[in-house]
């Protein structure tokens, strides 16, 4: 083969004019590594190795295959190792392209911040103590799986067979490194242990990673249309959503996470294919097969064998099946999590009675239902939360048949029992351990959450979009309400110390009215309308030092102000003349024709100030640091920062440029529309006013955090759908094993536990709808 790969390359390095210090510089290799493998020194390169050689020539699909072809089969079965040093040599003399390693660094600081995520997410889930299940997979039939030549990238006429994919958690990176087209599929029903296989797979990799080879990121890929947005630009918006600071822009314009994408530097960890819904997952398995990339898929068997009925089986990929817990698992498991009986054999425990049950009377009814339930790492897990990590209880109870007819029924207990045990009050309570929540109310919450994602169709609990289950009504009534009362509060408040209590009154309500219009109409047809949710700000604001490259360009934001300032300045520079009129007693004409000039002198006004205040804004934003945002409470805080930073520059700025707008405009003003009653105090209030209100209005109505505010801290909980501390619930539920965090994101702790309690919670609605009464 090393005869067949050196003058290919030689060949195909020729035919795009480089040199080989050339091919070594664009492709961030050393030049003897280039040398070596086009003399046949180097007879075992790396994949990724030949795939950056492939980048730097610009080859064809045709060419970039025959050139993998040639490469990797390099022994009888095609499982040697590669040699680390294919792409990390240093060379003396020979700059390495400054693009691939600008775009290193960035992979490391990715890499960094994803390890640290897993592995507190791994702590979280206790899937080592006292250690983890024996999660173990098997092949699959051959119909699930591409031809094993195209799966070991075998040149034409090599008709060598399988791999040995079989394995153990711990072995999951062998496997997958064995597989030289890089493209695995984990099948395994419901709560095999998918998530915890991709989970160890992304640490273990990260442990042995290269300084060149790709990061593995996990992704839930139950929230991609592939009918609305193509698979690489999806993988750039989640990483993008997971780690803010990758917006920023990289090399060649586009942004970081667009860069690692485009150039190989992700590994893609795709769980959840079933979660893709129904009529997607033909068109999304075609999208997988229309690239090359390498990639690791988790789906339970039936949806992923629909999909392949229907289309084809993932282009090069090989597949395995995750197999069931056997009874030695849970006699070695199950007596380790509970505790040691009191009196006679300190090596008995409770579980002793059910294991018994289990191994001398396996065909029995109730041992049979148990034994069937007991074959997935989640079912374990939910019965040793029940039962081992909880006093007072005893899981020979699972064995009562009368209780449990059927598997069914045993696992709907778990589930039931699940969120009441973790839950249950706790003698042992200490402040700044878990907060205490009824567990009904708990329930109740949760089963609104999980209703709420069944309704988005999507498995991650976004804090931003809590609101979007609600009708697009709903959303636009209540921010307006929000905003008027808002406003015309602060409008009275403020303008109390300039004016008489009655005139302000009068003057809130007419401000507290047109805001709330003019910034509902304006969220209806940005937002509503359009069904979407106001996404999380990707930049921070930057008032002191040295400012980053801001995401937008300050003129499209200033003309904007502009023309809203003016829009609005109009409007309640109208309806305020109109009322001045009444309230001093002037004709209806006179009052219209006032109103007229005032609505023209305050849109100057408002224009003038915030065009300018938009564009400084834009100035002072500079993008978020790679490895910010690790965490749903860490992105929130985040863009509550962003938002506090906004405030205090646009209600100061606002209020100066309204403030000196309106004294240099008056004169002229005065010219074209006559006299015009107006002086340094009613400068100053109308810029101080205008600051607060016009901020306040932007803020609540076209930022995630003011529409988290709105809907997820007043609205939702004042309904009694959540409750009033929705960040400390979320986080709690966390923390007690109901959520899990992946990325920006919460999600359930499995899709199970999602589906049973949006299920308990529609009938929890139901029955409360036929009694005429509401939840809890």
């Amino acid at each position: 083969m090393t005869n067949e790969l050196s003058p290919l390359l030689r060949q195909l390095r020729r035919k795009a004019g480089m040199t080989q210090e050339t091919l070594a510089e664009r492709a961030g290799v050393g030049v003897r590594t280039v040398r070596g493998l086009e003399t046949g020194e180097r007879a075992d390169p790396r994949v990724t190795t030949v795939r950056l050689l492939a980048d730097a020539l610009g080859l064809t699909a045709e060419e970039r295959e025959e050139l993998l072809a040639a490469a990797i089969p390099r022994s009888g079965d095609g499982d040697q190792p590669e040699d680390p040093a294919d792409h990390t040599e240093p060379v003396t003399g020979q700059p390495v392209s400054a693009l691939h390693e600008s775009l290193a660094d960035v992979a490391e600081q990715l890499a960094q911040a994803v390890a640290a995520r897993w592995q507190r997410e791994e702590e979280q889930r206790q899937v080592h103590d006292p250690y983890p299940l024996p999660v173990r997979w098997q092949p699959v039939p051959e119909e699930l799986t591409d031809h094993w030549a195209n799966i070991r990238r075998l040149p034409a006429g090599d008709t060598r067979g399988p791999l040995d994919l079989s394995g153990r958690l711990d072995e999951i990176v062998g496997v997958y490194r064995r597989i030289p087209s890089g493209r695995l599929v984990v099948l395994g029903r419901s709560g095999s242990g998918k998530t915890i296989l991709a989970v160890r797979f992304v640490l273990e990799h990260l442990k042995s990673r290269a300084r060149a080879e790709p990061v593995p990121v996990i992704f839930s890929i139950g929230s991609w249309d592939p009918t609305a947005v193509t698979f690489r630009d999806w993988l750039t918006a989640q990483l993008t959503r997971d780690h803010p600071g990758l917006a920023a822009p990289g090399p060649g314009g586009s942004s970081l996470a667009a860069a690692l994408v485009e150039t190989g530097g992700v590994l893609p960890v795709l769980d959840g294919f079933d979660e893709i819904a129904g009529g997607l997952r033909r068109p999304a398995l075609e999208a997988l097969n229309a690239t090359t990339l390498p990639l690791l898929l988790t789906s339970r068997p039936s949806e992923y064998a629909a999909a392949v009925a229907e289309t084809d089986v993932l282009t090069s990929a090989a597949a395995v099946e995750m197999t069931d817990l056997t009874l030695d698992d849970l006699a070695a498991y199950l007596p380790r999590t509970a505790r040691k009986a009191r009196g006679g054999d300190p090596a008995a425990t409770a579980w002793d009675p059910v294991l018994s049950e289990l191994r001398e009377r396996p065909h029995g009814r109730a041992g049979a239902n148990l034994a069937t339930v007991l074959t997935t790492p989640l079912m374990v897990t939910l019965a040793r939360a029940v039962y081992s990590d909880t006093p007072d209880t005893d899981p020979a109870t699972l064995l009562d048949t009368r209780r449990f007819g059927s598997p069914e029924d045993l696992e709907d207990h778990l589930l039931d029992n699940f969120t009441a045990t973790v839950y249950r009050p706790r003698p042992e309570h200490r402040p700044g351990h878990h907060r205490a929540f009824d567990p009904e109310r708990a329930q109740y919450w949760l089963g609104y959450l999980a209703h709420h994602l069944t309704r988005l169709d999507t498995p991650n609990l976004e804090w931003w979009r809590l609101g979007c289950g609600l009708r697009r009504s709903t959303r636009t009534l209540t921010t307006a309400l929000v905003i008027c009362l808002a406003i015309g509060l602060v409008d009275c408040v403020v303008g109390a110390l300039f004016d008489p209590l009655e005139f302000q009154l009068a003057d809130g309500l007419v401000a507290g009215l047109m805001s709330g219009l003019m910034f509902g109409i304006a969220y209806w047809f940005m937002v509503a309308a359009k069904d979407a949710a106001v996404e999380p700000s990707g930049v921070r604001m930057k008032l002191f030092g040295r400012q980053g490259k801001s995401m937008r360009r300050p003129l499209p934001r200033l003309v904007i102000g502009v023309l809203c300032g003016f829009v609005f300045g109009c409007g309640y520079g109208f309806v305020r003349g109109v009322i001045n009129g009444f309230f001093f007693h002037i004709s209806l004409p006179t009052s219209l024709a006032v109103g007229l000039g005032d609505g023209i002198l305050y849109g100057l006004f408002f224009a003038l100030g915030a065009g300018p205040t938009f564009g400084l804004l834009t100035l002072l934003e500079t993008p978020l640091d790679i490895r910010s945002a690790v965490n749903p409470v860490s992105l929130l805080r985040a863009n509550s920062r962003t938002v506090a930073a906004q405030f205090l520059v646009w209600g100061p700025t606002f209020g100066l440029l309204v403030g000196f707008g309106s004294e240099m405009a008056i004169r002229p003003m005065s010219a074209v529309l006559g006299p015009l009653v107006w002086n340094v105090t009613a400068a100053l209030k109308l810029g101080v006013i205008g600051g607060l209100g016009g901020v306040l209005g932007y803020v609540l109505s076209l930022t995630a955090w003011g529409q988290w505010a709105v809907l997820a801290r007043i609205w939702l909980p004042l309904t009694g759908r959540l409750p009033w501390s929705v960040v400390t619930f979320l986080e709690d539920a966390y923390q007690r094993g109901v959520l899990r965090q992946a990325g920006a994101v919460y999600q359930f702790r499995h899709a199970r536990l999602q589906h049973h309690l949006a299920r308990e919670y529609r009938a929890t609605r139901g029955r409360s709808a036929s009694h005429g009464t509401g939840g809890p």
